[in-house]
């Protein structure tokens, strides 16, 4: 009689055991989310996926309360003994790195890969001369699912798109950027008050032309409010999933746009023919996210340090004040 090996259902993400299991052992579907690090929309979503591939609940949903049903039962422990032999493997694989050809993977949002990356990894490479890298340029919601997955070991973006560190994840603070409104380089606002009033008539149709981003993530939602707020009758002539693109048709003339300024530079220097106004707006906060147990660990301790090391250098675009019509109290901060 032989005995057949049980496989893994072939679409189940060790991202989507992760969250079965923090879910599981969690109070709350909010307190999970902030263990993993993920927002509660984003693990909810995951979840409801994972009971699609697996054809049963693993939940019943009461107010306040999440029970596992009889499959969810089943499923806990073989979760777990799959997320420790993970964990285990990727201890012991640790030991082997020193002194062999180590491949850093990693993720980041266009305009961190662009300014941080170079010269970091210039400075690694003098350290560590066997590394190479594999670098994916993509959307945060994207990153964050490689991270979880463990098909990259550090993810480069923004604390807006994070929620509170856990999940075994180290999230190491670099830089801090700011919004700004830019502009085609012809147009000034310093001095306007109420653009309908101050501003001749297609001037004041290239303000309400705005270039919007379309990620997915509760600050596109945001960036919608601020300018429904603020240019009441705006007109989306365009939606980007690249701040820079959305850059590049600010300069062509093409309508205004809310981008951090980080995104503004081209190597040392800042993208030519824009001007960039202050908003009401907290700063954005650059992380490198990282799985606990590497952070630690060469070459990745270094590569840390060198990411560190070049955010100091990092210097932003020159911002103008806050034009008048913007600064308007409560409803213009973003």
């Amino acid at each position: 009689m032989t005995t057949q090996s049980i496989r893994p259902h072939p679409d189940i993400s060790l991202h989507q055991l992760r969250i079965f299991t923090a879910v599981a052992h969690a109070a709350t579907l909010t307190e999970a989310a902030k263990q993993l690090g993920i927002a509660q929309p984003s693990l909810s979503q995951q979840l409801s996926r994972l009971e699609t591939l697996v054809g049963a609940r693993l939940f019943n949903r009461r107010p306040g309360e999440m029970e596992l049903t009889e499959a969810g039962l089943y499923l806990l422990p073989k979760a777990e003994h799959v997320l420790r032999g993970m964990r285990d493997l990727e201890d012991g694989l640790m030991e082997y790195t020193t002194g062999r050809r180590v491949t850093i993977r990693l993720a980041g949002i266009t305009s961190v890969l662009r300014v941080l990356l170079p010269p970091a990894l210039r400075q690694l490479q003098t350290r560590f001369p066997d590394i190479d890298f594999d670098i994916q340029d993509m959307a945060p919601s994207d990153i964050l699912e490689l991270l979880y997955d463990r098909r990259i070991a550090v993810g480069l973006l923004a604390d807006s798109s994070l929620a509170a560190s856990g999940g075994g994840f180290a999230q190491i603070p670099l830089l801090t950027d700011s919004h700004v409104l830019a502009v085609p380089g012809h147009l000034d606002l310093s001095k306007v008050e109420r653009p309908e009033r101050d501003l001749p008539p297609e001037t004041l149709a290239l303000l309400n032309q705005s270039i919007q981003f379309a990620f997915g993530t509760q600050h596109t939602k945001r960036v919608e409010n601020w300018y429904e707020r603020l240019f009441p009758d705006h007109t989306v002539v365009a939606q980007c999933r690249s701040f820079e693109v959305a850059a590049e048709l600010v300069r062509a003339g093409a309508g205004v746009c809310l981008v951090p300024a980080l995104s503004l530079l081209h190597g040392a220097e800042t993208l030519k023919g824009i001007r960039l106004y202050a908003v009401n707006a907290a700063p954005r906060h650059i992380m490198a996210v990282i799985p606990t147990q590497y952070q630690h660990v060469e070459p990745y301790r270094t590569f840390l340090d060198t990411l560190k090391d070049a955010a100091q250098t990092i210097v932003l675009p020159q911002v103008q004040p806050i034009p008048p019509f913007l600064d308007g109290g409560p409803q213009a901060k973003f």
